[in-house]
């Protein structure tokens, strides 16, 4: 097996793993630029030692000696496939609009095959956008399972006052809907605007008083494609609209149901144009020969 490497990203960070102790406990700091200081439950640097060297990975991006971003991951096991599980991704507010979440996960993904396996899997909030964006569109994940309030509670400032659904996401880093992405190859934007357009509305929204568009009414899915709507910066809604986070999150979660009910699975998220109004939608499609997703109720974890 080959020796873990350095990368030098694109913006001119340095991708690698972690090997010091001073370099672990920056994750804390990363962990709560991000979470806020209400945030308890960073990974504890003994851990990560542990994980790293145990079969997992902790890759941090370095801008000069400080931690810019950093994930966790560790190794998972199902029963019949061996798989990285990334337990958690973050970026400082200050760095989050220079790709590095594309950085650390491309660097992941070398790190992974290296290790000589080719599955990656996650979970994160379908109402935020930034994730969706990332690990769907950009990297190729597919998700296949709606976790209903996944960690209970959760006290931090991103969501606190929200139930904690998640997608799982599997990332197939050998395929080739993945080695297209990696490579740079996406739908066009003329393609994606003739889907969203020709696809059946899971969730109708409209602009309330204070402009944020927010949802009116969930309709099941037909057609060849249906498209599930959410909000593009869940941080304005919170700001503010604060009491439609409850209202986007029970309708975004009845909008999934629907569609697995009805065999229809995640294939694409979007970013389009509408009267001048960036908005951000999931495309679905049915899968007639694969089983409605699973949902898993409470079960231990973070994403």
């Amino acid at each position: 097996m080959a020796a873990p490497s350095t990368r030098t990203g694109a913006t001119g960070f340095r991708l690698r793993r972690l090997e010091k102790p001073e370099e672990f406990r920056q994750v804390d700091d990363v962990h709560r630029a991000v979470w806020g200081d209400a945030a308890t439950d960073a990974v504890p640097t003994p851990l990560q030692r542990a994980v790293q060297d145990n079969g997992g990975l902790v890759l941090g991006a370095f801008a000069d000696i400080h931690l810019a971003g950093f994930t966790v991951a560790f190794l998972g096991w199902d029963g019949t496939a061996l798989y990285l599980y990334v337990h958690e991704t973050a970026v400082r507010p200050e760095y989050q609009n220079h790709h590095l979440g594309f950085q650390l996960q491309t660097t992941l993904r070398d790190e992974v095959l290296r290790l000589g396996l080719s599955e990656v899997r996650l979970a994160f909030d379908p109402l935020q956008s930034r994730n969706a964006w990332l690990f769907v569109r950009r990297l190729g994940g597919l998700p296949d399972r709606y976790l209903h309030h996944y960690y209970g509670q959760l006290p931090d400032a991103i969501n606190r006052g929200m139930e904690s659904d998640r997608i799982r996401l599997v990332w197939s880093l050998a395929s080739p809907r993945v080695e297209a992405r990696m490579g740079g190859r996406y739908p066009t934007r003329t393609e994606d605007d003739a889907r969203w357009k020709s696809a059946t509305e899971l969730i109708r929204t409209e602009p309330g008083e204070s402009g944020m568009r927010l949802p009116i009414e969930v309709q099941e899915p037909q057609g060849p494609v249906a498209q599930l709507e959410v909000p593009f910066d869940l941080g304005l809604v919170r700001e503010h609209e604060p009491g439609a986070l409850t209202r986007w999150r029970h309708a975004s979660r009845d909008a999934f149901r629907a569609a697995a009910d009805l065999g229809y699975s995640v294939d694409d998220f979007v970013v389009v144009m509408v009267d001048h109004e960036r908005r951000s939608f999931y495309l679905l499609t049915p899968t007639p020969d694969a089983p409605p997703p699973a949902e898993v109720v409470g079960a231990p974890g973070r994403g």
